[in-house]
């Protein structure tokens, strides 16, 4: 089985190889015949503190695929890139990996187990279900509580935190799964998406069978370099009224 581990990154010069020290140090999650084959898919989206250059270094290895954008496509361009070249060279698992660091690489096995095992076909990640997490903005808490409430009155999932990056996906849901969105916005995007996806199945189709699995977080604060604003905060009331509603 190949898992690709994709990561989107912009302007983390300091952080991305922090953060591949970090997966390198992290086996590879056991599947059915043991520990998964593991690929890495980098995608610097138009960086300008040369970020660009360490991806392209690391394209070198042998298990990383590197990939530089000319211009920054914001995240949801950087997802599509990445997942594109995942299929391409054939995983059957996909995992998204921030390259920040909020999210922490030896969670991948508790996230990527429900898929491994056969019980799930996608992921999500949840901060908010038991697991340790730096205490940082109580407005944001509560503007995702308010977010994620929306969405499961919309997709009748009952999830706790749908703007984690934390997700993991099977090859055939991310074969049907489109990406439109190009910032932040393509985490309800995405919710709302897999709620509406069937799978074949004999005799007809089947919903999905999402988990929610407890991830670890340490967010930064603005001045360590968070990017999210109360704009995509905004943005992401769209993208569940938009992609529940009317796509």
């Amino acid at each position: 089985m190949l898992l690709a581990v994709v990561i989107p990154a912009y302007n983390e010069r300091e952080l991305l190889p922090r953060l591949i020290e970090r997966l390198d140090a992290t086996p590879p999650p056991m599947g059915p015949g043991g520990p998964v084959e593991r690929r890495i898919v980098l995608v610097d989206d138009g960086s300008k503190d040369g970020t660009g250059d360490i991806v392209r270094e690391l394209g070198k290895r042998e298990d990383v695929t590197a990939i530089v954008h000319e211009r920054n496509t914001g995240k949801g361009g950087a997802l599509r890139t990445g997942f594109k070249a995942a299929m391409a060279f054939g995983a059957d698992v996909v995992i998204v990996q921030d390259a920040d660091l909020e999210y922490d690489p030896s969670d991948h096995a508790l996230v990527l187990a429900p898929i491994l095992d056969g019980r799930a076909d996608a992921v999500i990640g949840s901060r908010f279900i038991g697991h340790t997490h730096r205490v940082l903005y109580y407005r944001h808490y509560q503007a995702n509580r308010f977010l994620t409430m929306v969405s499961n009155m919309l997709t009748n999932l009952n999830l706790s935190d749908i703007e984690c990056c934390f997700k993991a996906f099977s090859r055939p849901v991310l074969e049907r799964l489109e990406i439109r969105e190009k910032r932040f916005g393509v985490e309800p995007e995405t919710v709302a998406k897999l709620a509406k996806m069937r799978l074949p199945r004999e005799g007809g189709v089947r919903a999905l069978r999402i988990y929610e699995v407890a991830v670890s977080y340490a967010g930064r604060t603005y001045a360590e370099g968070k990017k999210i604003t109360w704009r995509d905060g905004v943005s992401a009331l769209r993208c569940i009224v938009r992609y529940n509603l009317f796509r």
